[in-house]
Protein backbone atom coordinates (compact mmCIF):
# COMPACT_ATOMS: atom_id res chain seq x y z
CA UNK A 1 0.00 0.00 0.00
CA UNK A 2 1.31 3.46 -0.88
CA UNK A 3 2.16 5.55 2.20
CA UNK A 4 0.93 9.13 2.45
CA UNK A 5 3.08 11.88 3.91
CA UNK A 6 1.00 13.36 6.77
CA UNK A 7 2.24 16.87 5.96
CA UNK A 8 1.01 16.52 2.39
CA UNK A 9 -2.32 15.22 3.66
CA UNK A 10 -2.56 18.19 5.99
CA UNK A 11 -1.84 20.53 3.12
CA UNK A 12 -4.58 18.96 1.02
CA UNK A 13 -7.07 19.44 3.83
CA UNK A 14 -5.90 22.99 4.38
CA UNK A 15 -6.39 23.93 0.77
CA UNK A 16 -9.98 22.72 0.83
CA UNK A 17 -10.64 24.92 3.85
CA UNK A 18 -8.79 28.06 2.85
CA UNK A 19 -10.98 29.50 0.10
CA UNK A 20 -10.27 30.60 -2.58
CA UNK A 21 -7.10 28.51 -2.71
CA UNK A 22 -7.10 25.03 -4.27
CA UNK A 23 -4.55 22.24 -4.02
CA UNK A 24 -4.13 22.01 -7.78
CA UNK A 25 -2.85 25.57 -7.98
CA UNK A 26 -0.76 25.73 -4.78
CA UNK A 27 2.86 24.81 -4.13
CA UNK A 28 4.49 23.86 -0.84
CA UNK A 29 7.79 25.69 -0.53
CA UNK A 30 8.69 24.74 3.04
CA UNK A 31 7.54 22.22 5.65
CA UNK A 32 9.02 21.69 9.07
CA UNK A 33 8.22 20.16 12.44
CA UNK A 34 9.06 22.28 15.46
CA UNK A 35 8.75 21.36 19.11
CA UNK A 36 5.26 22.86 19.12
CA UNK A 37 3.62 22.25 15.75
CA UNK A 38 3.89 21.26 12.12
CA UNK A 39 4.57 24.26 9.91
CA UNK A 40 3.81 24.55 6.19
CA UNK A 41 4.60 27.48 3.91
CA UNK A 42 2.87 27.42 0.54
CA UNK A 43 2.26 29.68 -2.43
CA UNK A 44 -0.89 30.25 -4.44
CA UNK A 45 -1.00 32.79 -7.26
CA UNK A 46 0.09 36.10 -5.68
CA UNK A 47 0.00 34.83 -2.10
CA UNK A 48 2.40 33.14 0.28
CA UNK A 49 0.76 31.48 3.27
CA UNK A 50 1.76 30.03 6.62
CA UNK A 51 -0.10 27.15 8.26
CA UNK A 52 0.31 25.90 11.82
CA UNK A 53 -1.01 22.53 12.95
CA UNK A 54 -0.91 21.24 16.52
CA UNK A 55 -1.88 17.93 18.11
CA UNK A 56 -5.57 17.83 17.22
CA UNK A 57 -5.17 19.01 13.63
CA UNK A 58 -6.71 22.46 13.97
CA UNK A 59 -5.17 25.08 11.71
CA UNK A 60 -4.29 28.74 11.91
CA UNK A 61 -3.32 30.49 8.70
CA UNK A 62 -1.76 33.78 7.69
CA UNK A 63 -1.15 34.95 4.14
CA UNK A 64 0.77 37.79 2.55
CA UNK A 65 1.21 39.02 -0.98
CA UNK A 66 4.45 37.75 -2.52
CA UNK A 67 5.39 41.17 -3.86
CA UNK A 68 7.31 42.83 -0.99
CA UNK A 69 6.08 46.21 -2.25
CA UNK A 70 2.47 45.13 -1.75
CA UNK A 71 1.69 46.07 1.85
CA UNK A 72 -1.93 44.94 1.88
CA UNK A 73 -2.83 42.69 4.82
CA UNK A 74 -4.84 39.79 3.45
CA UNK A 75 -7.01 38.52 6.30
CA UNK A 76 -9.69 40.77 7.88
CA UNK A 77 -9.00 39.50 11.40
CA UNK A 78 -5.36 40.57 11.12
CA UNK A 79 -6.38 44.03 9.93
CA UNK A 80 -8.83 44.26 12.82
CA UNK A 81 -6.05 44.20 15.41
CA UNK A 82 -4.79 47.58 14.22
CA UNK A 83 -8.04 49.10 15.47
CA UNK A 84 -6.04 49.68 18.63
CA UNK A 85 -4.53 52.72 16.91
CA UNK A 86 -7.91 54.45 17.28
CA UNK A 87 -7.27 54.52 21.02
CA UNK A 88 -3.57 55.42 20.94
CA UNK A 89 -2.53 56.69 17.49
CA UNK A 90 1.11 57.35 18.42
CA UNK A 91 2.41 54.41 20.47
CA UNK A 92 6.04 54.80 21.47
CA UNK A 93 6.37 51.37 23.10
CA UNK A 94 4.62 48.33 21.62
CA UNK A 95 4.31 44.75 22.92
CA UNK A 96 3.07 41.94 20.67
CA UNK A 97 2.41 38.43 21.97
CA UNK A 98 2.64 35.98 19.05
CA UNK A 99 4.55 36.64 15.82
CA UNK A 100 3.00 34.44 13.11
CA UNK A 101 4.14 35.70 9.72
CA UNK A 102 4.88 39.13 11.15
CA UNK A 103 2.20 41.10 9.25
CA UNK A 104 1.19 43.31 12.16
CA UNK A 105 4.73 43.97 13.49
CA UNK A 106 5.88 44.84 9.97
CA UNK A 107 3.01 47.27 9.49
CA UNK A 108 3.59 48.92 12.86
CA UNK A 109 7.34 49.17 12.23
CA UNK A 110 6.64 51.03 8.99
CA UNK A 111 4.04 53.29 10.54
CA UNK A 112 6.15 54.06 13.61
CA UNK A 113 9.83 53.54 12.73
CA UNK A 114 11.02 55.33 15.87
CA UNK A 115 8.86 53.31 18.25
CA UNK A 116 10.28 50.47 20.34
CA UNK A 117 8.64 47.09 19.73
CA UNK A 118 8.99 43.88 21.75
CA UNK A 119 7.60 40.69 20.21
CA UNK A 120 7.28 37.48 22.22
CA UNK A 121 7.18 34.20 20.25
CA UNK A 122 7.57 30.83 21.93
CA UNK A 123 8.56 28.93 18.77
CA UNK A 124 11.98 29.90 17.35
CA UNK A 125 11.12 28.16 14.07
CA UNK A 126 8.23 30.59 13.53
CA UNK A 127 10.61 33.52 13.91
CA UNK A 128 13.01 32.02 11.39
CA UNK A 129 10.24 31.39 8.86
CA UNK A 130 8.78 34.90 9.29
CA UNK A 131 12.17 36.36 8.39
CA UNK A 132 12.91 33.95 5.56
CA UNK A 133 9.56 33.82 3.79
CA UNK A 134 7.42 36.77 4.96
CA UNK A 135 9.74 39.80 4.80
CA UNK A 136 9.72 40.30 8.57
CA UNK A 137 12.91 42.04 9.69
CA UNK A 138 13.88 42.68 13.32
CA UNK A 139 15.82 45.91 13.87
CA UNK A 140 17.41 47.93 16.65
CA UNK A 141 13.88 49.08 17.54
CA UNK A 142 12.12 45.75 16.92
CA UNK A 143 13.21 42.81 19.06
CA UNK A 144 11.93 39.24 19.10
CA UNK A 145 12.09 37.47 22.45
CA UNK A 146 11.93 33.68 22.24
CA UNK A 147 10.04 32.25 25.19
CA UNK A 148 6.73 31.92 26.98
CA UNK A 149 4.64 35.09 27.05
CA UNK A 150 3.47 34.57 30.62
CA UNK A 151 7.06 34.50 31.83
CA UNK A 152 8.01 37.55 29.76
CA UNK A 153 5.07 39.60 31.02
CA UNK A 154 5.71 38.68 34.64
CA UNK A 155 9.36 39.72 34.33
CA UNK A 156 8.45 42.92 32.49
CA UNK A 157 6.08 43.78 35.31
CA UNK A 158 8.79 43.26 37.92
CA UNK A 159 11.02 45.64 35.92
CA UNK A 160 8.28 48.27 35.80
CA UNK A 161 8.08 48.28 32.00
CA UNK A 162 5.12 50.05 30.37
CA UNK A 163 3.64 49.84 26.87
CA UNK A 164 1.33 52.10 24.88
CA UNK A 165 0.00 49.28 22.66
CA UNK A 166 -0.26 45.66 23.78
CA UNK A 167 -1.52 43.03 21.33
CA UNK A 168 -2.41 39.55 22.58
CA UNK A 169 -2.34 37.36 19.47
CA UNK A 170 -0.96 33.99 20.57
CA UNK A 171 -2.46 30.70 19.35
CA UNK A 172 -1.30 27.13 19.80
CA UNK A 173 -3.11 25.58 16.82
CA UNK A 174 -6.18 24.77 18.91
CA UNK A 175 -7.00 28.03 20.65
CA UNK A 176 -5.30 30.65 22.76
CA UNK A 177 -2.93 28.91 25.21
CA UNK A 178 -4.99 28.51 28.37
CA UNK A 179 -2.45 30.14 30.69
CA UNK A 180 -2.74 33.29 28.55
CA UNK A 181 -6.49 33.58 29.13
CA UNK A 182 -6.82 33.61 32.89
CA UNK A 183 -7.68 36.46 35.22
CA UNK A 184 -4.24 36.23 36.78
CA UNK A 185 -2.53 36.62 33.41
CA UNK A 186 -4.72 39.55 32.42
CA UNK A 187 -3.96 41.27 35.74
CA UNK A 188 -0.24 40.88 35.03
CA UNK A 189 -0.74 42.26 31.51
CA UNK A 190 -2.80 45.19 32.77
CA UNK A 191 0.14 46.29 34.92
CA UNK A 192 2.20 46.81 31.75
CA UNK A 193 -0.20 49.36 30.23
CA UNK A 194 0.94 52.97 30.21
CA UNK A 195 -1.51 55.63 31.39
CA UNK A 196 -2.80 56.05 27.81
CA UNK A 197 -2.05 52.51 26.65
CA UNK A 198 -4.49 50.24 24.82
CA UNK A 199 -4.93 46.50 25.26
CA UNK A 200 -5.89 44.66 22.04
CA UNK A 201 -6.85 40.98 22.28
CA UNK A 202 -7.53 38.89 19.18
CA UNK A 203 -9.96 36.12 20.15
CA UNK A 204 -12.93 34.23 18.68
CA UNK A 205 -16.62 35.11 18.61
CA UNK A 206 -17.80 31.52 18.06
CA UNK A 207 -15.94 29.74 20.87
CA UNK A 208 -17.49 27.77 23.73
CA UNK A 209 -15.32 29.99 25.91
CA UNK A 210 -16.93 33.23 24.71
CA UNK A 211 -19.00 33.92 27.82
CA UNK A 212 -16.23 32.94 30.23
CA UNK A 213 -13.60 34.85 28.29
CA UNK A 214 -15.73 38.00 28.08
CA UNK A 215 -16.62 37.90 31.77
CA UNK A 216 -12.95 37.46 32.65
CA UNK A 217 -11.86 40.48 30.60
CA UNK A 218 -14.67 42.56 32.14
CA UNK A 219 -13.57 41.56 35.65
CA UNK A 220 -10.02 42.80 34.97
CA UNK A 221 -10.44 45.79 32.65
CA UNK A 222 -13.99 46.85 33.34
CA UNK A 223 -15.77 48.22 30.27
CA UNK A 224 -14.29 47.24 26.91
CA UNK A 225 -15.15 47.59 23.25
CA UNK A 226 -16.20 44.39 21.51
CA UNK A 227 -15.25 44.61 17.82
CA UNK A 228 -16.64 42.19 15.23
CA UNK A 229 -17.02 42.32 11.46
CA UNK A 230 -20.22 40.41 10.58
CA UNK A 231 -19.79 37.60 8.03
CA UNK A 232 -16.06 38.31 7.66
CA UNK A 233 -14.59 35.89 10.18
CA UNK A 234 -15.21 34.14 13.47
CA UNK A 235 -12.84 36.50 15.22
CA UNK A 236 -13.52 39.37 17.55
CA UNK A 237 -11.14 41.93 19.01
CA UNK A 238 -11.34 43.19 22.58
CA UNK A 239 -10.11 46.75 23.17
CA UNK A 240 -9.64 48.34 26.56
CA UNK A 241 -7.64 50.99 28.43
CA UNK A 242 -6.90 52.08 31.98
CA UNK A 243 -8.58 55.44 31.36
CA UNK A 244 -12.22 55.97 30.31
CA UNK A 245 -12.78 54.72 26.78
CA UNK A 246 -13.35 57.25 23.98
CA UNK A 247 -16.90 57.51 22.67
CA UNK A 248 -17.99 56.64 19.15
CA UNK A 249 -17.64 60.22 17.93
CA UNK A 250 -14.04 60.46 19.14
CA UNK A 251 -13.22 57.10 17.58
CA UNK A 252 -14.69 58.19 14.25
CA UNK A 253 -12.67 61.41 14.28
CA UNK A 254 -9.51 59.45 14.97
CA UNK A 255 -10.39 56.99 12.20
CA UNK A 256 -10.62 59.82 9.69
CA UNK A 257 -7.18 61.05 10.78
CA UNK A 258 -5.67 57.57 10.29
CA UNK A 259 -7.38 56.65 7.02
CA UNK A 260 -4.63 57.82 4.68
CA UNK A 261 -1.78 56.19 6.64
CA UNK A 262 -3.55 52.82 6.87
CA UNK A 263 -4.87 52.70 3.30
CA UNK A 264 -1.74 50.94 1.89
CA UNK A 265 -2.43 48.05 4.28
CA UNK A 266 -6.04 47.66 3.04
CA UNK A 267 -7.33 48.69 6.46
CA UNK A 268 -10.68 50.47 6.14
CA UNK A 269 -10.32 52.04 9.56
CA UNK A 270 -13.14 54.51 8.88
CA UNK A 271 -15.61 51.60 9.05
CA UNK A 272 -14.38 50.20 12.35
CA UNK A 273 -15.95 52.48 15.02
CA UNK A 274 -19.51 51.64 13.99
CA UNK A 275 -18.73 47.94 14.45
CA UNK A 276 -17.59 48.37 18.06
CA UNK A 277 -19.95 48.08 21.00
CA UNK A 278 -19.75 48.38 24.76
CA UNK A 279 -22.87 46.27 25.26
CA UNK A 280 -22.49 42.85 26.85
CA UNK A 281 -23.68 40.04 24.56
CA UNK A 282 -22.51 37.27 26.91
CA UNK A 283 -23.67 35.67 30.14
CA UNK A 284 -22.37 38.14 32.70
CA UNK A 285 -22.63 35.49 35.41
CA UNK A 286 -20.29 33.11 33.57
CA UNK A 287 -17.51 31.67 35.68
CA UNK A 288 -14.21 33.50 35.36
CA UNK A 289 -11.20 31.79 33.82
CA UNK A 290 -8.45 31.42 36.43
CA UNK A 291 -5.23 29.51 36.89
CA UNK A 292 -7.28 27.01 38.92
CA UNK A 293 -10.21 26.80 36.47
CA UNK A 294 -8.75 25.42 33.26
CA UNK A 295 -10.34 26.62 30.00
CA UNK A 296 -9.27 23.33 28.41
CA UNK A 297 -12.04 21.61 30.35
CA UNK A 298 -14.62 23.58 28.38
CA UNK A 299 -13.22 22.58 25.00
CA UNK A 300 -13.54 18.81 25.47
Amino acid sequence: MMSINPIVLLFALLCTLLSPFSIGQSTIIHEQKSLYQDIVVFEHQDFRCLSFTAKKGERVQTCEYQDPQDKRIYFPYVRMTLAGLLFNPKPERILIIGLGGGSVPSALAELYPESHMDIVEIDPVVSQIAERYFYFQPSHNTRVHTGDARVYIKRAGLKGQKYDFILLDAFNGEYIPEHLMTREFLMETKQLLSSSGVLVANTFSTSKLYDHESATYRSVFGEFYNFKIPQESGNRVILSMLIPLPNQQALQQQAEALTSALQPFAIEIENYPSLMTLEADWDEQARLLTDQFSPANLLK
